[in-house]
């Protein structure tokens, strides 16, 4: 299934492919390069000639950027709506025009130029402390009606009123105008990914509250209501098949033929059993296809909404899970492993530590290569094996052997107790979990592919969705980051381990 926003454009074109309607002034050569006599090529001429025709692309791409700041410029300040519809046209395809560069130059302008009037702002605050506040009466703690309170009750009214609006960017205007023009939805997303990109070569203030503004926006808009949920089938159009197989993240698709055998896979031909028996539903995957809709959580909607479709159609279902990857997983250990901390040496367990010192051994008397995972501790043995580039650990069976009892414990540890700011630090759980799912199971050799043997070790997890604990689960995340998962995973980590980091957190043990 998948869910979409508004047409990009009214006639159904998208942004890149319609015309624009900006007239880009032309810039003649100047006469001393058309009117060269004939001569032999050389370094001199040639590099003049180049450096003429670089000015000339410079000269007609800050013109069309100035073109361009107009028509946003009129977007936000105009008040003829008769003409708003062409001016934001205007704009937005301008926008597509420019290069990279210009682009960040506009988004700068846009948010320090058109910021909020922070003087007009603090010359209302002090109008508003210097009011004096209406006296409650002593029988039922509200304001007197009397005209002399009535009039100060006004002031302070029309103050905060003021106040409020001189609190808002103008900036939030060409966002609101543009989310009620044709297209200006996925136009919105487009700037946002823009921003986005720019933050991370350079971290600009006034661009990073440009984000959150634009961020606050789509999120309100992006409601349930503004998108459309559809069931994919092969009569669809190979076009947006081909999207499905470049977008899908979670489990990565080579082409129509490898998705056409996934879907095989899932959709048996001959089940198990029959799907009017079948009480649990398993989610594939949830992938964002939008980089400008980063942060903005759609994947909460959809997968309720999926949810009531499912048991709408499927009363008996009563469980839905996923098998989701952990990207952080490897990462995070891998680090862990190669510090010099304390906590390197109680990160492996005396059992642990001499299964892997001995299948290191027993890899080094066999191996054609003579590479050697030798090391002077578990925990070096272990770095040395996951950081090999060809992962022949994955099809050893001692070296496997060795390696499940650390790597299942430490990702149940992972999972369950690394955070940030107080929610999971693996950004997959976080999803899930604020949605109100729970760790079910944790899955040993799930993912053998390149990708999932260099972020998780290859293990994988299970978050099951149960109806009738989805928002209790969801709130206790919330409020108290407080995980809920099932006694088989719990299991995989110490009580005293447990119960000391829930202390610490001020939440109770698992």
């Amino acid at each position: 299934m998948r869910a979409r926003m508004r047409a990009a454009a009214a006639d159904g074109s998208s942004p890149a492919s319609t015309n624009t309607k900006i007239a880009l002034a032309a810039v003649p050569l100047p006469v001393a390069v058309s009117n060269l006599t004939p001569s032999p090529p050389n370094f001199r001429s040639s590099t003049l000639l180049l450096l003429l025709v670089t000015v000339i692309f410079v000269i007609r791409g800050l013109r069309n950027l100035d073109v361009v700041r107009d028509a946003m410029h009129s977007a936000i300040s105009s008040s003829k709506t008769e003409l708003l519809d062409a001016v934001l046209h205007d704009f937005s395809q301008g926008y597509f025009a420019l290069s990279r560069d210009h682009r960040r130059r506009l988004l700068l302008i846009l948010a320090k130029g058109y910021d909020l009037n922070r003087k007009q702002a603090r010359e209302l605050m002090d109008q508003h402390l210097g009011l004096q506040l209406p006296v409650p009466s002593a029988v039922d703690g509200v304001e007197s009606d009397s005209p002399r309170d009535e009039a100060m009750l006004s002031a302070f009214y029309r103050i905060e009123r003021n106040l409020r609006q001189a609190l808002k960017p103008a900036y939030e205007v060409l966002f609101e105008r543009l989310n009620n023009h044709p297209g200006g939805l996925r136009f919105l997303t487009t700037l946002r990914a823009d921003i986005l990109s720019f933050l991370q070569d350079e971290n600009v203030a006034s661009l990073r509250a440009l984000d959150a503004s634009l961020k606050e926006k789509l999120t309100t808009w992006l409601s349930p209501v503004a998108l459309e949920l559809h069931q994919i089938t092969w009569d669809d159009p190979a076009s947006l098949l081909e999207k499905i197989v470049a977008y899908e993240a979670v489990h990565p698709i080579s082409n129509l033929l490898d998705l056409k055998r996934r879907l095989g896979e899932v959709l048996w031909d001959d089940p198990p059993i029959s799907e009017s028996e079948a009480s649990c539903a398993l989610f594939y995957s949830i992938s964002s296809t939008q980089s400008g809709l980063a942060g903005i959580n759609l994947g909460k909607f959809l997968i309720k909404w999926v949810i009531t479709l499912v048991k709408r159609d499927m009363p008996h279902i009563c469980t839905f899970a996923t098998l989701s990857p952990i990207p952080g997983y490897m990462q995070w250990l891998l680090c862990k492993l190669a510090s010099d901390s304390p906590f390197m040496e109680r990160l492996i367990e005396p059992n642990e530590e001499s299964a892997l010192i001995n299948s290191s051994r027993a890899h080094y008397d066999i191996s054609a290569s003579r590479e050697t995972y030798a090391g002077k501790s578990g925990a070096e043995v272990m770095l040395n094996m996951l950081t090999s580039t060809n992962y022949d650990w994955s099809s050893n069976a001692e070296m496997l052997s060795a390696l499940k009892p650390p790597l299942m414990r430490l990702c149940a540890r992972y999972l369950l107790q690394e955070k940030k700011r107080g929610k999971a630090l693996d950004s997959v759980a976080n999803f899930h979990l604020q949605n109100g799912a729970m760790i079910e199971r944790i899955n040993w050799m799930a993912d053998r592919s390149e990708k999932g043997l260099r972020q998780s070790g290859g293990i994988m997890v299970n978050y099951v969705y149960r109806v009738e604990d989805i928002e209790e689960n969801a709130q206790a995340y919330f409020r108290a980051g407080h995980i809920q998962a099932s006694e088989n995973v719990c299991c995989y980590v110490k009580e005293q381990e447990v119960g000391g980091l829930k202390e610490n957190d001020g939440e109770k043990p698992l």
